[in-house]
Order: structure tokens, then sequence, then C-alpha cells
């Protein structure tokens, strides 16, 4: 738990940025929330490695337990609470040839290969080099590592012969002003005059919550641009807080107005940021609960995928990218990956650039180009091999202008996601358990 803190406190920290500044609430109590936070999410990671003393306390045991264990703990991490999966061992692999296996196995395998690594090390510092068992692990790990390199070079998709031009829209909205009345209008300008230069383009992407309003109260405004994206034969895109009449109920969506057909609502929502837990006793109590827009409801988890330019495109909205079967059970049939995010939450921190690793891997993972449109960064277009081919500066107002070749087929972790990995480390731990188990009968 000691080591979980200290990754979490380094790591995800930012959080504190979220609290204090636009929770408003003073630095010493932010200090404290962040540090209890980042206790709580080490505590969810230590939890799994309790199984470290059911197995047998031997080199070649720890060879493959720690990898299991570790995989299990983020895992485990992915789902419990809603989930936070957050600073997965496997994204250091991002660039590294280990990276040709995303494509099969996943983040979450990346980690194993990562931790069964760092088992090999620690076996070789404890004077175990001559081990049978490290031998073979590490012959192993070598194995992988050059494999990766040549699973690099295969094209798990085909590209489907178009090549449509997109339009990302920086806003760089400042996030104290979004959600005040008065600045609504300025808001609204400014994405209009942006998104101006550039009507013909295929796609126009806006990203999440550009729009600070219902449609009903802006719907002027969304008539006369869907109007000319008609006009221009052009798909444009915008996130937007959506309010269902019918189920009284506000969403966090993305909807399409122009030649793109389809609505999306957000189903992984972030705790506090956009649902309060026990809000009938937490709401009021201090600003950090009372949030704007922090009153969403879940989308269905059976969406259809939007239709743009004729082609199908797998959505997540900011939070949701993180999540690998999320992603990969959208993509499947999908030919184009679309994210769009607010990361103006998490100010100046290194958030918004493990966000993007993150929504790199997913690319990776499933070999579909991707589309990142933000508030303020990091604004990006990504081709199937997970590589940044165009992105613009943080923290300012542009346009990032780019092409996008969509593809299809699948990969094998978008069709099975995660669960072979979690599978073989559960079987892991299960066989090293019941050998102890033996051991100690015999």
């Amino acid at each position: 738990m000691v080591f979980g803190f200290g990754m979490f406190f380094a790591g995800v920290s930012w959080v504190y940025v979220s609290i204090h500044e636009h929770g408003f609430i003073p630095a010493p109590l932010a200090l404290l929330a962040t540090t209890l936070f980042c206790l709580f999410i080490a505590l969810l990671f230590a939890l799994p490695f309790t199984l470290s003393a059911l197995i047998p306390q031997k080199p070649a045991s720890w060879l493959i337990g720690l990898p299991a264990i570790w995989v299990l703990s983020e895992w485990f991490r992915s789902w419990i609470f809603t989930g936070f999966p957050w600073l997965y061992s496997g994204y250091a692999h991002t660039e590294t040839w280990l990276s040709g296996w995303a494509p099969i196995g996943g983040v979450m395998w990346l980690s194993f290969l990562t931790a069964l690594a760092a088992a090999i090390l620690n076996q070789l510092t404890l004077q175990h080099r001559n081990q049978r068992s490290v031998k073979l692990a590490s012959m192993a790990l070598i194995a992988a590592v050059v494999s990766g390199y040549f699973l690099q070079q295969v094209n798990w998709t085909s590209a489907t012969g178009k090549n449509l031009s997109v339009v990302l829209i920086q806003p760089n909205t400042d996030q104290y002003k979004k959600w005040t009345f008065s600045e609504r209008q300025g808001i609204l300008q400014q994405l209009q005059a942006q998104t101006q230069p550039h009507w013909g383009a295929d796609i126009i992407i806006w990203p999440e919550a550009a729009v600070p309003a219902t449609p009903k109260y802006v719907s002027d405004f969304l008539k006369d641009m869907d109007r000319q994206a008609k006009l221009n034969q052009t798909a444009l895109l915008t996130g937007i807080p959506i309010y269902d009449g019918r189920r009284k109920a506000y969403f966090n969506s993305v909807i399409t107005m122009g030649t793109a057909q389809g609505q999306y609502d957000k189903t992984r929502l972030v705790p506090f940021g956009e649902y309060v837990p026990m809000q009938s006793v937490l709401r009021g109590l201090i600003r950090f609960f009372n949030l704007p827009m922090s009153s969403f409801s879940l989308g269905e988890s059976d969406q259809p995928l939007l239709n743009i330019a004729g082609e199908k495109v797998a959505t997540a909205i900011c939070y949701e990218i993180v999540y690998p079967n999320l992603v990969a059970g959208m993509a499947r049939q999908a030919t184009m990956l679309l994210t769009v995010s607010n990361d103006a939450w998490f100010g100046r921190s290194i958030a918004p650039r493990q966000h993007m690793q993150m929504a790199r891997m997913r690319a990776l993972e499933n070999a579909k180009p991707m589309m990142r449109g933000t508030s303020n960064g990091v604004t990006a277009l990504v081709d199937h091999r997970g590589e940044i081919t165009a992105t613009i500066e943080q923290f300012s107002a542009g346009e990032l202008s780019g092409t996008i070749a969509p593809r299809s087929g699948q990969t094998i972790f978008s069709q099975t996601g995660s669960w072979p990995t979690v599978i073989l480390s559960l079987l892991i731990c299960v066989g090293l358990i019941a050998r102890r188990r033996t051991t100690a009968t015999d």
C-alpha cells in the first residue's frame, strides 16, 4: 500500500487542481482530500496483493505470481466503485516494441509483461540468476520483446480506401466562465467564428460540452449550424448536455448535425464531477458537491454508432476512453474512433498528457484511427498504430486540420478485450495456491 500511495500521489495528484481551483475548496482541505483519495486508491491497488501470502514462497512461483497478481490489481481497480483505470503499468510501452502486443492482449497484457520484467530483475537482485526458472523467464521476456517488434508490422485492420478531411476546434474556453449565462453568447460566437473558415471539410468536431446549454436554450444557434453544415456537406459534431423530458434526466452527450447522424450519451460518469454519490446527503455541504453539470445520468449501454460520412464511429466522452473493454466493444463494428474531452478541469498538470497517452493505446489496441477533440488540449489525430499524426498547442484557441483514413476489421483485442489476460492471471493464482496447499499437505 505504501508503494501504491507513492505511485498515485505522484501520478494523480492533479485531482488537487479540480478540487481546489474548480471545486473552490481551500488549499489545506484540498490537499487533505487529495491525500485521502490517493490513500483510498492505494488501498484498492493493494487488496489483491493479499493473495501473495497464499502462493508458494519460492523464486519460480514469484516469477509468474507477481505478474498475475499485478494484473488482477489493475483489473480490480477498473470496475470497483465504477472504476479508476488510471496509471496502468502497460502504458509505459505505448512506444516500445512491446506495443506490438497491444492489438492481441491490450494494455493489461503489457502490464503482465512489465511485471514479469520486474519479477526477473528482483530475482537477479536476490542472487537467483542461476535458477533455471529465472533463465526461462528471461528468455520468454526477450522473445516477447522481439516478437513485439514483428507484431508492430502486422496490419490487423484494412483501409476502406477513404481519406476524410477533419477539423478539430479547440476553443480554450475559460472553465470559470463557461457555465455563466452572461458568457454563453460569446462562447457560441467563438465556436461559429472558428468553424466558419472550415465549412466544406468532411468532418468538424467541437469538444465535450462545447455548447454550454441544453438544446432547448440554444435551438436557433443549433438550427443555423445544422443548416450551414448541410449546405456545405459537412458532418458537424459537438459535445452538449442533453435533457430528456421523458426520462427526466440529463446526459453528457455528443450530437450530430449536417451530414452526420446519431447521438451518443456517456455511459461512464466521473464521481463528483458528473454525479454525486449519496447526493441527498452531500449536496449543499460544500461547493465542491455542487459543481456545474454534476447531475448527469448514465446513457444506455447498447447505443448505435454514429454515422459520419458513411462511416461508423465509436464514441467515448472524456473519462470513458480510459476503459479498454468499453472502447473495444464499441470499436468492433466501427471504422473510426472519436473521443471528446474537457481537460480544462486538470489545469496545467500532467493529466492531459496522461489522458492522451491512454487514448493512443485505445487506437493501438483496436487498430483504428482516432479523432480527439478537447477544450484546451491535447487535441490530436491518431493513426491506427497509435501514433499522433497531427496536434496543436495546448492552452490556446485554434483549429487542427488533417485527414483520417477509416479502417475496417477487428483485432484480437477488439473481440476479446482484457478477459484472456485476466483469466490467465486468475488461473495462475489458483494454480499456485493449490500447489502450496498440496505441498503443505504432503
